[in-house]
């Protein structure tokens, strides 16, 4: 049977008085739709995205049309080439996630403290979890939703496996940050493995300094060719399938369908969603269950560059994996 919040798990909330505030850790937000970028919602459960899939082509005209040819157009001169534009269409799948919480009512009644408020934001926590972990690695993905970030590099080969040398690995010519741009995009930014900070603070420059440490005193702005470095916390970057995921952050987009909404039972059953079994009836168990729902989908549109106009070999991201993998 699943856990539940109960009066044994509950215990340092239930009187004897002591502090008003129950300690825990920060919230983690989402990785993905902090760096990402978000289109308008969705006003049904699909969207199409038109993406650009031909680029148009100019000529140089050579010499002018005669006025003796000017109706017989294959012997005159200087006339203007046709060219064309195509797009592709690609969709977004909103998809739902949902989780319940139940919980005793004699709980609930005893406790000191605004239960539901604590736990919202931790149920906001989760959902970027399952979020971030889906877009990037595809894990648990529904089956509309596209293959994971990492997946889809590794397909691309827009992969580079950790070295010796960090810093030519990531900045280096052939290195990761160049495998963006071999595609043709400007990559904006670079998410990493909280363990790829101790290999960024053992960089040394020519005379033995530190690269990302100029001032000890200060705070480290970890920074890559000018891009900003943001370290997710909340459990679903994976340090064995990816150190860091660089590229263009505006090519990955995602709409939501349905914000995160919350809603309170007092009755109906709680079913186990494998066997069917019944877990928990709250009328007859005399508890309550907060239901937290929301609804999105993510794609990356890839569009034709004038660099690239190859799809088989292009991607707006790229990443540095560790060794072994």
């Amino acid at each position: 049977m699943p856990n539940i919040i109960d009066r044994k798990g509950m215990s340092g909330l239930i009187p004897e008085p002591v502090t008003r505030e129950i300690i825990q850790g920060a919230i983690a937000e989402s990785a993905v739709l902090r760096m990402a970028r978000r289109l308008p919602n969705m006003t049904s459960k699909t969207q199409t995205l038109n993406v650009l899939d031909a680029l148009p082509m100019a000529y140089f005209v050579d010499g002018e049309m005669s006025s003796e040819s000017s109706n017989n157009y294959s012997a005159g001169t200087g006339i203007k080439k046709l060219t064309d534009m195509k797009w592709d269409k690609k969709k977004i799948h909103a998809e739902e996630i949902a989780v319940i919480v139940p919980i005793p009512e004699a709980v609930l009644d005893d406790a000191d403290y605004d239960i539901w408020g604590e736990v919202r934001p931790r149920l906001t926590e989760a959902f970027g979890k399952v979020i971030d972990a889906a877009v990037l690695y595809g894990t648990n993905k529904p089956a509309n939703w596209p293959d994971g970030i990492v997946t889809q590099a590794a397909s691309k080969s827009a992969e580079i496996t950790a070295g010796a040398d960090i810093f030519k690995d990531i900045m280096g010519e052939g290195g990761v940050i160049a495998k963006v741009e071999e595609s043709g995009f400007i990559p904006n930014g670079v998410m990493g493995a909280i363990q790829l900070r101790a290999k960024l603070r053992g960089l040394v420059d020519t005379n033995g300094q530190p690269i990302f440490k100029s001032d000890m005193q200060g705070a480290t702005r970890y920074a890559l060719d000018g891009m900003d470095m943001y370290f997710p916390v909340n459990g679903a970057f994976d340090p064995k399938k990816s150190l860091a995921i660089v590229g263009d952050w505006s090519q990955l987009v995602y709409a939501i369908r349905q914000d995160i909404t919350f809603k309170i039972y007092d009755s109906g059953v709680v079913q186990d969603p494998t066997s069917g079994k019944i877990l928990y009836n709250l009328m007859q168990n005399d508890m309550v269950a907060l239901r937290a729902v929301m609804r999105l989908g993510w794609e990356v549109p890839n569009p034709v560059s004038a660099f690239n106009s190859d799809i088989e070999n292009r991607f707006p991201f790229a990443v540095y994996k560790p060794q072994g993998e």
